[in-house]
């Protein structure tokens, strides 16, 4: 599936309202589209990366950070809206982050998109954070059907848009006229006890000369079970698994 969404202004309503209809009034006629894995081109960044981890600081205290702060959990809160933003924000460049969000753990209310550096992430009642004020913007997730659980998320900060991809599909920028020169973060916010949010930073900056070397040697390796074949030391043998 390949759409182009377009947002002509960033005081806009969040774009998966009006996307959400136009999938909801279409999943009658349109069989599921099969999970399939988003591969960048480049080589992911290096793992440990703090741009793949969500702050410990900048969250709901309903949100539960795991140990490797890649992951955050919700726990169960009644009347409450909880979000969480990246530890680390971009001003500049074409960044690309996974954020891996399962169907059955999104309930309602289940945003991701970007925010500055002081959206709220907490607020009474169900409400949609991320995306609900002039500090955030965000894709609300509820009823795209047809879509699985990993959606990358495209930040263009020099151009100063926003977009997704699904299915492998770039779907075109969903906003446009970000502000410049301030610093962004990926964001989701959520309302659903047990809801389960990762985050991967794919791409951004040129790859590092070691990451280019150790991706070659995967590809002629093939098997990653055959690095202990390799006369290196076990740090590199390490270095050379893939990272998840």
């Amino acid at each position: 599936m390949s759409v182009f969404l377009y947002s002509p202004s960033t005081t806009i309503a969040p774009m998966g309202l009006s996307l959400s209809v136009w999938l909801y009034s279409r999943a009658a006629d349109i069989p599921p589209s099969p999970p399939s894995a988003f591969k960048p081109r480049a080589v992911p960044a290096s793992s440990p990366d703090r741009r793949s981890h969500w702050s410990s600081v900048h969250r709901s205290p309903n949100l539960l950070l795991s140990r490797c702060k890649r992951e955050v959990t919700r726990s169960p809160a009644e009347l409450s809206s909880d979000g969480v933003r990246a530890e680390v924000g971009v001003r500049s460049g074409l960044h690309v982050w996974e954020v891996v969000w399962s169907p059955c753990h999104r309930g309602s209310h289940a945003v991701l998109g970007v925010s500055k550096q002081d959206c709220p992430l907490q607020a009474s009642g169900y409400n949609v954070l991320v995306g609900g004020d002039l500090q955030s913007w965000g894709w609300e997730l509820k009823t795209n059907q047809l879509w699985h659980g990993v959606h990358p998320m495209v930040l263009d900060a020099d151009a100063a848009t926003l977009g997704f991809v699904v299915d492998g599909c770039f779907l075109g920028a969903a906003f446009k006229d970000l502000p410049r020169g301030v610093e962004l973060f990926p964001a989701v916010s959520s309302v659903r006890g047990g809801a389960n949010i990762r985050l991967r930073y794919l791409n951004g900056d040129p790859p590092a000369l070691m990451a280019l070397c150790g991706l070659s040697i995967q590809q002629c390796l093939r098997q990653q079970w055959q690095t202990d074949k390799l006369p290196l030391p076990p740090v590199l043998q390490q270095y050379l698994l893939p990272h998840h």
